[in-house]
């Protein structure tokens, strides 16, 4: 008999058409390997994915989650990259290896898991072997799984397309799974890195992490503080997880030679801000879509070098999705896990 796998899915936009399911495990292919997935950490664009849709054209039934890690289980013919027992990690947009990804002015590339295909909220997944890289070997299952999207986000912008030198300063707005990467990343380069958020709880976690100052945005001005905290020279790479207007604060706290990372869009997708400071500091405007496969492989050799370990807020069983988006929902401290084996 053939062994049956569970997996969620989606017939419609909505987190109340979100259902768990059964089906065969796929057999892998030409150049394909099924992986047993271990774990799966939630990034907040999975949560809007499922609830919006994104303006994406998905297919139904859909899978959502893209980021696991897990063990690869067999392989068809042809793979050279991965063994049986092999531990991975997904790749966030599956065809992009390196350089620039695909796509024109028109029709901006974003041919991703849990988007333009499946996603990885299963217990089994059978992929092309390009589609993977190997897991770093200092994290464990949990921790593995957050680096494909949050980690590589960070890293995409502070390492592959502006380089964070020793003693440059870093911002990064508020604690998730991008934030703290970025925290921990920079630190690790040699930077020195202000927090904003808006709880001084958090603050004081991060300041654990290695973050040299904190702002609670909530009681004080953070343009104001960044310039106090650096003597007015202002941030040389700054984080943007917020997205909308608050691009224009961004912008009046860089430095001269500045570079701007756009993440985020919790204040919408639509961005603003003042041109002045813009032009006068020759400040650098920069969209991060994740990474290719290649930056990955690299952000995973300076975990193990680094020994940077990923912030994980809480690990849910593979029943509680809808547990763990409604932790999403109220602010995570790092990554939520969902472990599914």
């Amino acid at each position: 008999m053939s062994k049956l796998m569970k997996y969620w899915t989606m017939d419609a936009i909505g987190r109340d058409r979100l259902s768990l399911a059964a089906t065969e495990v796929p057999r892998p292919g030409v150049s394909e390997v099924l992986v047993k997935v271990s774990a799966v950490s939630l990034n907040y664009r999975d949560k809007l994915v499922i609830e919006t849709g994104m303006g994406l054209s998905l297919a139904f039934p859909f899978v959502p989650g893209s980021d696991m890690s897990g063990v690869v289980e067999a392989v068809g013919t042809g793979v050279t990259r991965f063994k049986p027992g092999d531990r991975v990690i997904s790749t966030f947009a599956p065809d992009w290896v390196d350089g620039l990804n695909d796509g024109n002015a028109r029709q901006p590339p974003y041919k991703t898991l849990a988007g333009f295909y499946p996603g990885v909220l299963s217990e089994y997944v059978c992929f092309s072997e390009g589609w993977l890289s190997a897991a770093p070997l200092s994290l464990d299952d949990d921790e593995a799984s957050t680096l494909p999207c949050a980690a590589l986000t960070a890293w995409f912008a502070l390492v592959e397309k502006s380089i964070v030198r020793p003693d440059q300063i870093v911002v990064v707005h508020g604690t998730g799974g991008v934030a703290l990467f970025g925290l921990q990343i920079a630190k690790a380069l040699g930077a020195r890195v202000i927090v904003v958020s808006g709880s001084d709880e958090k603050i004081a976690r991060a300041k654990t992490l290695g973050a040299t100052h904190g702002v609670n945005r909530q009681t004080e001005d953070w343009v104001e503080a960044v310039y106090q905290l650096t003597d007015n020279r202002g941030a040389d790479h700054i984080l943007e997880t917020i997205g909308g207007a608050h691009l224009g604060q961004s912008i009046k706290a860089a430095a001269v030679g500045g570079h701007i990372s756009v993440i985020g869009v919790f204040d919408g997708f639509e961005i603003s801000g003042p041109v002045g400071p813009l032009m006068l500091k020759g400040v650098t405007i920069q969209g991060i879509g994740v990474g290719h496969r290649r930056a990955l492989e690299n952000l995973t050799n300076a975990i193990d070098q680094h020994k940077i370990k990923p912030v994980i807020d809480a690990c849910y069983a593979f029943a509680d999705l809808p547990v763990a988006l409604n932790h999403l929902d109220r602010g995570a401290f790092g990554k939520i896990v969902v472990r599914i084996a």
